[in-house]
């Protein structure tokens, strides 16, 4: 007994300790608040005109067909007062008899609590009944064009996803669980998690995916030795030390996405395609791109082809000693490297071997899920945000991206790391996720709408440089990977633009997974499969269904082909011995700049 004594008001100091910090945690969330960017309409949500048509178009349809409307509606009711009768026996009967749960399973819903105890069984069996009557009056809106019921459907989904019971703190019973088993104290860490992430986004929300602390640039990530040996005012060039006496004569160079960071292909050691590739015998160099303050606001897609692609495979000619270079392109640096071998092939330059391509679009047709964000409701709130900014803040990109994938990437993080007030994890691909980028002002503008919504490359109508391209024009052996589930750039679209190029070597590959599993997919890991196919390039539902799957990452097929146009064996390279000597110790300096703003 006298233990029970000891120990109830030694809960309650605890109890109240808790309380105290988080009146303290509150203050300090309400001054992060105020320092909130000016807010712009236009770049949180799609514009009124959308939710007008869908309105019109359900108030027409309930016009047209009433006997519709009353069907669904009382079927909806009769659901919901069926399953609360339902409780109600239950209850009366001690709870021992639970009616039976016919909804989905779903891993939001994962907890026993949510099947057998009535209060949380009911929240969770009447959302998914509501998310079921979203998803039927969506269907039945009529006048809608097919991309306007797209976008109804994603961003009602949008909605009924913000509500979902799990996401508060009364309707989680984990989140509940949690917070009496540590008398408060996953409360107060969920709620110095939350400061911290508004602190860090400058008032705005987006959830902290891997733990900040975890990984150092150049000591467990990105680490895979190298040096700086060219910059300029768009990139470093970093060049990597040789793992092998000797190498092909042909170098490669990569270009990754300017979005992020260059260390995507450099995460742990047995995740790095760069490594990897080092490790066949191969000359290897890799930009790392400036990540722009507003000074850059006038620097456009002209400036990355002819100051970032151009000035790279010139410099990586001259440290080698070599006429031509094996190019290689991710996302948008894909879509920008056939911008560059199109003005390249206008001028008569052939100092591009052979070109890759990861999971690269072209063909802006239909660009899958990322084309809800691509009508002009957002794309005129990006433009005005970034005139009185200079750059495009890399919190937009983050936020529009990890909303394709709300669930996995905004709320289930939120739930972890606010009301269960766990840290994040200590993932290398979540952290190399959370450090995004900049966008110049005008290469945003342009990219968004040249490229994205007026197609003008895959219609052969864009001008770089004063050359107006065609893609028709590049005739290098070309090789593409793209990936089964990537939401970014859909491997159907990117098929239909391969098809476009005028080369008559290509090599098509759709990997399993997403847009960046698939692609940092090692051979040691066993994970993911390919599917080839030596037919013509024709209708890409037709090409799959015949294509041949293996097993395995597509690593090894891609530097099998890459071998055959990579020349002679000869003594690997030293860093530094061509004249352009050592500026920085790999990462170099670009990758780890915050810009001032």
């Amino acid at each position: 007994m006298a233990t029970e004594v000891e120990d109830g008001p030694s809960e309650q100091n605890k109890m109240n300790e808790n309380i105290a910090r988080m009146e303290d945690l509150t203050q300090r969330l309400v001054n992060a608040l105020s320092h909130r960017r000016a807010p712009n309409p236009a770049v949180e949500a799609p514009g009124n005109a959308l939710y007008a048509r869908a309105l019109a178009g359900f108030w027409q349809e309930a016009a047209d067909n009433p006997a519709k409307l009353i069907e669904q509606q009382a079927a909806y009711w009769g659901q919901t007062l069926r399953h609360f009768a339902d409780i109600q026996k239950s209850m009366r009967g001690g709870f021992k008899d639970m009616p039976p749960d016919p909804s989905p399973k779903d891993r939001r819903f994962s907890n026993p609590l949510w099947d057998s105890h009535p209060y949380f069984n009911l929240i969770k069996q009447q959302y998914l009944r509501n998310v079921d009557a979203v998803d039927r009056a969506v269907a039945g809106l009529e006048g809608l064009k097919p991309y306007e019921r797209k976008r109804v459907e994603h961003f009602a989904r949008q909605m009924m996803d913000m509500v979902a019971p799990t996401n508060f703190l009364a309707t989680n019973p984990d989140a509940l669980e949690r917070a009496v088993e540590t008398e408060g104290e996953s409360l107060v860490k969920g709620l110095e998690n939350l400061v911290r992430d508004i602190e860090a986004n400058r008032g705005d929300f987006l959830p902290t995916l891997a733990d900040p602390e975890a990984f150092e640039l150049g000591q467990n990530i990105g680490a895979t030795e190298g040096s700086v040996v060219f910059r300029n005012r768009m990139l470093e060039l970093i060049q990597y030390k040789p793992t092998t006496e000797k190498v092909h004569e042909t170098p490669i160079v990569i270009f990754p996405p300017w979005i992020n960071k260059f260390y995507i292909l450099d995460l742990k050691p047995a995740n790095s395609l760069i490594r990897y590739i080092l490790d066949q015998g191969y000359t290897l160099f890799i930009a790392s791109w400036k990540n722009p303050d507003r000074s850059y606001a006038d620097v456009g897609l002209d400036d990355y082809v002819e100051d970032g692609f151009m000035a790279a495979i010139e410099a990586v000619k001259k440290i080698t000693g070599q006429k031509k270079v094996n190019a290689v392109g991710y996302c948008i640096a894909g879509t920008v490297l056939t911008l560059t071998l199109a003005v390249m092939a206008k001028r008569g330059d052939t100092s591009v071997k052979s070109a890759t391509f990861f999971t690269t679009l072209t063909d802006f047709s239909d660009p899958g899920e990322v084309s809800v964000f691509l009508d002009d409701d957002f794309v005129d709130g990006i433009e005005k945000q970034v005139e009185r900014d200079g750059y495009l803040d890399r919190y937009f990109m983050a936020r529009t991206f990890s909303f394709l994938r709300s669930n996995d990437l905004i709320y289930g993080p939120a739930i972890r790391n606010y009301m269960l007030g766990e840290a994040p994890p200590a993932f290398d691909l979540l952290f190399w996720n959370g450090d995004g980028t900049n966008l110049p002002a005008r290469m945003a503008v342009e990219y968004l709408r040249w490229i994205c919504q007026d197609d003008q490359l895959a219609r052969g109508r864009v001008s770089i440089l004063g050359e107006t391209l065609s893609m028709a024009d590049i005739k290098q052996p070309l090789f593409a990977v793209s990936c089964e589930g990537d939401h970014i750039a859909p491997w159907k679209g990117c098929f239909s633009g391969f098809r476009q190029y005028g080369s008559k070597d290509k090599t098509f590959i759709v990997s399993e997974s997403g847009h960046i599993a698939g692609i940092v997919n090692p051979p040691s890991k066993g994970k993911y499969g390919h599917y080839t196919n030596d037919g013509p390039l024709e209708k890409s539902d037709t090409w799959l269904a015949t294509a041949e799957f293996h097993k395995g990452s597509w690593w090894p097929r891609w530097l099998d082909w890459m071998e055959q146009r990579a020349g002679k064996m000869v003594k690997a390279r030293e860093i530094g011995e061509s004249g352009f000597p050592e500026l920085e110790p790999s990462p170099g300096l670009y990758v780890r700049e915050r810009p001032s703003v």
